[in-house]
C-alpha cells in the first residue's frame, strides 16, 4: 500500500455495492507461490480474543517456523471470514462486518509498515502524523484508506487517527482487507502494538513492542509477506501444507 497523498489501502476509487459480500464454494486456501514469508495467526476458535502469531518461511515446497509463537490478541468479538486472497466459504457463519469487533479471517497481503518515527526497514515504511486518517465511513470516497486530510475535500464523518496520543500505533503494518472498499465489509485492518491492559481490539491484530519491532526487521517486500488468520479448525480444513499444522 503505496502513498497518494498518503493513501495505502487501494490506489484506486472503486465503486461497489451496497450488497453483503459474495459468498464463493468453501475452497482451500492456496498460498501464492511467490511469497515466502507467512505470518499465521491461530485461536482456538471463532468467539476468543486471544491468539499466538507464528512466523513462517517457505523452504522449497515446505514451510519452516522462525522463533517462538507470539501471544497476540485480536477483535474483541473474536473473527468474521474477511475479504482477501481466499473464497468465502458458501456456509460461512462468521463474516466480517464494519463496526463488528471482529477481526478479518483468511488470507491478506500485508501494506506497508508504519509508525511515529523514521525506522528502516527492507519494507515500505510511513511515518503517520496526527492529520493522517485511515477513513472507516463507508459513504466516503476514501474509505478503507489512509489519507493526509490537510490535503482532501473531507467527505467523511468517522476516521482513526493514525498517530494516537498513546503508543497503540508507535509501530504498525497495514494489512490489505477489503481491498476493494466494498461498504461496510470492513475497514482499517492493522497488526498494532497491543494495550497494556491486554483487552480486544476493534478488529486488528495487537503484541508487544518488541515483538512487532521484530517482525518489521524480518519482513522483505521481495518475499511478498502474507497474513493468514484462521481458528484452529479451519485450518485443518482449508490448509493442505502439513508444515504449517
Amino acid at each position: 500500500m503505496k502513498k497518494i497523498t498518503i493513501l495505502t489501502l487501494s490506489l484506486a476509487l472503486l465503486t461497489a455495492c451496497q450488497a453483503e459480500p459474495k459468498r464463493e464454494k468453501s475452497d482451500k486456501i492456496i498460498i501464492p507461490k511467490e511469497s515466502s514469508q507467512l505470518l499465521m495467526v491461530t485461536t482456538a476458535n471463532w468467539n476468543t480474543k486471544e491468539g499466538k502469531l507464528q512466523r513462517y518461511e517457505r523452504e522449497g515446497q515446505s514451510w519452516k517456523k522462525i522463533g517462538e509463537p507470539v501471544e497476540i490478541v485480536l477483535g474483541r468479538n473474536g473473527l468474521g471470514w474477511g475479504l482477501g486472497l481466499h473464497s468465502i466459504p458458501k456456509d460461512a457463519k462468521y463474516i466480517k462486518k464494519e463496526g463488528d469487533g471482529k477481526a478479518p479471517a483468511g488470507l491478506f497481503t500485508l501494506g506497508n509498515g508504519f509508525g511515529y518515527d523514521n525506522f528502516e526497514i527492507n519494507f515500505p515504511y510511513s511515518t503517520y502524523k496526527v492529520t493522517d486518517h485511515c477513513v472507516d465511513d463507508s459513504k466516503s470516497v476514501f474509505y478503507n484508506t489512509i489519507i493526509d486530510s490537510t490535503k482532501v475535500k473531507k467527505d467523511y464523518k468517522s476516521f482513526e487517527h493514525m498517530r494516537l496520543k498513546n503508543d497503540l500505533y508507535k509501530y504498525g503494518i497495514t494489512v490489505n482487507h477489503n481491498p476493494n472498499r466494498v461498504p461496510l465489509a470492513g475497514s482499517c485492518i492493522f497488526v498494532h502494538i497491543k494495550s497494556k491492559k491486554g483487552g480486544g481490539t476493534a478488529g486488528c491484530t495487537a503484541m508487544k513492542e518488541n515483538q512487532i519491532i521484530k517482525i518489521l526487521k524480518w519482513l522483505k517486500e521481495s518475499k511478498k509477506p502474507l497474513l493468514l488468520q484462521l481458528p484452529i479448525s479451519e485450518v485443518e480444513k482449508k490448509i493442505t501444507n502439513d508444515s504449517l499444522k
